[in-house]
């Protein structure tokens, strides 16, 4: 049952997640000690941070604090970020008292960008826990308080206004064509698509908020995914099958060709593969509501993933997968707008990888090329 959270318990958590005091600036007498001002107080705040949280996880490599930049250098640990994700998934995470969700909270609230991007990392699993216990009524008041800092930082930075883009009105024809009618010749009016709505200020999570809030993260995610590890991606690719609570292994072959998707549009009349379908389409634990707002920017990181400039055959096999996930749960639901876009980013997909085995016309053989 999806029930409104403890706003209370939310106000004090996030109040008594106190921002805490930046040092003071250093006063530089040239031009070369006042660029090296802001990063001297970078590398002691990621000094402070790394301190704190040695008092939560067992251990931190000793690389990490004695790097130049010890702040990436946390980014891309691998050993701590197994401890933080360990800690993040046992049973009574995301408590108020939590010291873990203190130091996510506090750490981002330092307002440095590195800092900030170590916290970001970790989203895809905070997302994926505390949208998976909402059914439970527990009081998740720490993974509320460090997606509302999320939240709130996304709406200064955008001072509550929309994304949108312009597009082309598609019913008038092509500006390379001359159209008959005087009345359609407007071909390059423009109409707005807004990606994401304005933002309102929220200081507490309701039911009704809730996968707004979560999405307006996910977006601030997806603005810095080129500086996420890959292992983050993959938390995530895990959670989108957790969340869809439908197996989507049955449409493995969805978007393929006409045939495959005729197929599955509309089956045959063998009992065998009916059943077998139905067995595979068994609702999991963490299933839960999935809203255009909360969706859309899951997918758009899901597009990332399977055809962004840097391919990794783990993360591309993850993120296929959950998109069949939801493809599954977007049929079951007769969502049509998630229908589109799941079923357009499989096929994107697979038209991508068979486009990798394509010669190039451009290029000459090796038996072409004339030696002189």
């Amino acid at each position: 049952m999806d029930s409104q959270s403890p706003t209370a318990a939310v106000a004090e958590t996030a109040t008594e997640f106190s921002t805490p005091s930046a040092p003071s600036p250093i006063r530089a007498s040239s031009p070369v000690a006042s660029a090296a001002a802001p990063a001297a107080s970078s590398t002691s705040r990621s000094h402070l941070a790394i301190e704190s949280l040695l008092a939560i996880i067992s251990t931190i490599p000793p690389i990490v604090a004695s790097s130049d930049d010890p702040a990436t250098a946390l980014l891309h640990d691998e050993e701590v970020a197994t401890q933080i994700s360990g800690l993040l998934r046992q049973p009574h995470s995301g408590s108020g008292d939590n010291p873990l969700c203190r130091w996510l909270y506090d750490t981002f609230q330092t307002t440095d960008p590195p800092l900030q991007l170590v916290v970001l990392r970790f989203l895809p699993t905070i997302a994926g826990i505390y949208l998976s216990r909402v059914a439970h009524d527990r009081c998740q008041a720490g993974f509320e308080a460090v997606l509302l800092a999320l939240y709130s930082h996304e709406t200064t930075a955008r001072g509550g206004e929309s994304v949108s883009v312009n597009l082309p009105e598609l019913s008038h024809p092509s500006i390379y064509h001359e159209s008959k009618d005087a009345g359609k010749s407007n071909a390059t009016e423009l109409h707005l698509a807004v990606i994401s709505p304005s933002l309102e200020p929220y200081g507490t999570v309701r039911s009704t908020r809730r996968a707004r809030i979560v999405g307006v993260a996910l977006e601030l995610y997806y603005s810095k995914i080129s500086h996420m590890p890959i292992r983050s991606k993959l938390d995530l690719s895990e959670f989108c099958v957790v969340w869809s609570g439908l197996d989507g292994s049955v449409y493995s072959g969805y978007g393929a060709d006409n045939s495959e998707v005729q197929a599955v549009q509309d089956p045959g009349p063998v009992n065998g593969e009916e059943d077998s379908r139905k067995e595979k389409l068994k609702v999991k634990t963490g299933r839960i509501t999935l809203p255009w707002e909360l969706l859309q920017p899951v997918l758009r990181i899901l597009g990332h993933c399977l055809l962004g400039p840097v391919r990794n055959k783990e993360l591309h096999a993850a993120a296929c997968t959950a998109c069949r996930s939801l493809h599954s749960r977007s049929l079951h639901d007769i969502n049509p707008k998630a229908i589109l876009a799941t079923e357009s980013l499989l096929s994107l997909s697979k038209m991508a990888a068979e486009s990798e085995n394509d010669p190039d016309p451009t290029e000459l053989s090796q038996s072409n090329i004339i030696i002189l």
